[in-house]
């Protein structure tokens, strides 16, 4: 049987295997472990397995597992991935260290006004539908220049990058392609001026083709824990709003 330590290090050697391909630094590629679903005590055995970043699609989900770890909190590295609604930006503000899916101003808005001053500032990334998806979120590549440019201005918060999740495609070519196009994205962006690092794109089936075209920061959640389990009624917010 596949232990959780088993399924991390075969995840470490595809990610070093293609970063070798890539001819890309050593330690230029991190990995973000999707805990979405998983349980505390998962996350806890993963940061004892040698992870600290984890992501988390669902606000609440996110705030319990954090407050359920919180004598670990130094140690760990908390992401929002998933879809922001306006009225959870304050906890997520107060309580997430990254947001990998700020697709508008006025969301971006109300993380800087909110994010404590007592916390060093909120690491953001703009989300882009980058395959136009009517079903996806994101800004897209025509709005991106100019969201990019005012979210960069906010005082409390620290654009590092972008984040897509392109449509599935079979193939390593067909899937580095809308990689290969957000890759672009970045850097018309950092020849405009602004100083990104983050490339957040690559998942469990197409993580190869996202290191290959740049990726920085892949989110990998099947390969790490295995097949999700059966999805539960969704978890009450603060605001009594499905999170």
């Amino acid at each position: 049987m596949t232990t959780l330590d088993d399924s991390i290090q075969v995840v470490h050697q595809r990610l070093e295997a293609a970063r070798i391909r890539a001819e890309r630094a050593q330690g230029s590629v991190r990995l973000l472990a999707v805990s979405k679903t998983r349980t505390a005590d998962e996350v806890r055995a993963a940061h004892a397995a040698g992870l600290r970043a984890f992501g988390e699609n669902y606000v609440q989900e996110g705030l319990d597992k954090i407050a359920a770890l919180a004598d670990l909190r130094n140690d760990l590295e908390w992401h929002l991935i998933g879809p922001l609604q306006s009225n959870k930006t304050r906890v997520v503000a107060e309580g997430f260290d990254w947001v990998h899916s700020v697709d508008r101003l006025r969301t971006a808005e109300r993380l800087s006004a909110q994010r404590p001053p007592d916390l060093p500032p909120l690491q953001v990334c703009l989300q882009v539908n980058i395959s136009g998806e009517a079903s996806k979120s994101g800004a897209s590549p025509a709005e991106l220049p100019a969201l990019a440019r005012a979210v960069a201005a906010l005082p409390r918060l620290r654009l590092r990058g972008l984040m897509a999740i392109p449509a599935p495609a079979e193939g390593l070519e067909a899937q580095r392609e809308p990689h290969r196009a957000l890759r672009e994205l970045l850097e018309r962006l950092r020849a405009d001026g602004l100083a990104l690092d983050t490339l957040s794109m690559g998942m469990s089936d197409d993580l190869e083709a996202a290191i290959l075209e740049g990726a920085t920061l892949v989110r990998i959640g099947t390969a790490i824990f295995g097949s999700r389990p059966a999805l539960q009624a969704p978890t009450r917010s603060l605001t009594g709003v499905a999170g």
